[in-house]
């Protein structure tokens, strides 16, 4: 942040009345805080039960791509990175955002009509993504081995930017406007009343016209505050970062068949993740040497040269798992007003812009995006889900 930039969270007690209560203060969170005082609604608190960054939006790798694989995906994604773009010139804060490109890689030859099928629905939406054989890949980022793949794909407006003033930005712009910022401020009881709701917290009760459940891995928990039964769950995502190298890695790469993604920050380091089962229940933030072990395996693998890196840093963030892969939005049967903002699997850190700008713009007043029927909770009792297939760690 820049001098005169600080974040001050918001002291004391909440307001008692407000247009909107946000439970969770991540990117999504805030993010829809800013959007909606943007278009002139105020009265808006955001209930933070840890610090900024204390959950999924502080834990990630940064990644933002248009590669998807259903429609709805690649053209939201397609709206977000343009926001993205955009984002320093409006909010007034460097998030080193820079488009590399993502490069996916296929080990196994079933996976590449799986890959076909995806690059064609993106060239129809108008993203650039090719098809590449092994050795383009290996020209792309000449320290892969490129006997372990068969194919890759790559579309060069994909990026990466830095998650933590990507939300200092919007919490600061969002306090700009008016909107509380409470953290470390709990919700324990949301009781309905009349048209609105009221919620009691650890500062205190406040009663809001509408409430919006952006708690991520914690919003079944929100959500059954006012008796509606989610199905989506927390599984723990473990990520680190390595010693600095000398800059030479421009995309996030990525391996389709087991989840490995890597990129290079702008300070050198490798930061990268894996998929690793997790059994355990609830929300688990800790770090596993089974993590490290399956990951190194995979990473030397397939780029040998990082077999001499030193580990800097370990640690998990939770994903918000939903069976479809989809985010769960919009308002559940039964309880007008209440608004979910949830499931986002890996990816509600870069569809956060867009999902944001289109929850504010509803919600005061304008036109109901599609997204919010086809990301309907009923959905799932009704059948009608389409399976996204490209998700990552």
């Amino acid at each position: 942040m820049k001098p005169g930039h600080e974040i001050v969270p918001t002291q004391g007690a909440p307001r008692a009345e407000c247009d909107v209560a946000i439970i969770g203060g991540g990117v999504m969170g805030l993010g829809i805080a800013y959007q909606l005082a943007k278009r002139g609604i105020k009265k808006v608190v955001v209930l933070e039960r840890g610090y900024l960054a204390q959950g999924a939006s502080g834990r990630n790798g940064g990644g933002v791509r248009m590669q998807w694989s259903t429609e709805q995906n690649v053209r939201l994604m397609q709206e977000s990175i343009e926001l993205c773009a955009g984002f320093a010139q409006e909010i007034g804060v460097n998030i080193w955002f820079r488009q590399g490109g993502y490069l996916f890689l296929a080990k196994h030859e079933k996976e590449r009509a799986l890959m076909e099928r995806n690059v064609e629905l993106q060239n129809r939406c108008g993203v650039p993504t090719r098809m590449m054989a092994p050795e383009e890949a290996g020209a792309l980022v000449p320290e892969l081995d490129i006997s372990k793949i068969v194919c890759a794909c790559y579309n060069p407006k994909d990026g990466v930017l830095f998650p933590w003033p990507f939300l200092w930005g919007y919490a600061h712009q969002a306090l700009k406007r008016g909107v509380e910022v409470h953290l470390f401020t709990n919700v324990s009881a949301i009781e309905r009343d009349g048209s609105g709701f009221v919620l009691t917290t650890t500062k205190g009760r406040v009663r809001a016209e509408r409430v919006i459940n952006a708690a991520g891995a914690w919003s079944p928990e929100v959500a059954r505050l006012v008796g509606v039964e989610l199905p989506n769950h927390p599984h723990r995502h473990e990520i680190l970062s390595t010693e600095p190298l000398k800059p030479f890695l421009k995309p996030m790469v990525s391996v389709l068949s087991s989840g490995l993604y890597f990129s290079q920050s702008m300070r050198g380091e490798i930061v990268t993740g894996i998929t690793v089962d997790d059994d355990a229940k609830g929300v688990q933030l800790g770090s596993r040497l089974k993590f490290l072990t399956t990951l190194a395996k995979e990473m030397v693998s397939l780029v040998p040269r990082f077999a001499d890196l030193k580990i800097l840093r370990q640690w998990a963030g939770p994903y918000d798992v939903s069976p479809d892969g989809h985010p769960i939005l919009g308002e559940p049967p039964g309880v007008p007003g209440f608004f979910l903002a949830c499931g986002f699997v890996g990816h509600g850190f870069m569809m956060a812009p867009i999902i944001s700008k289109l929850y504010a713009e509803w919600l005061a007043g304008g036109a109901k995006h599609e997204v919010f029927e086809r990301c309907r909770l009923s959905r799932f009792a009704e059948g009608k889900m389409e399976k996204e297939s490209m998700i990552l760690g």
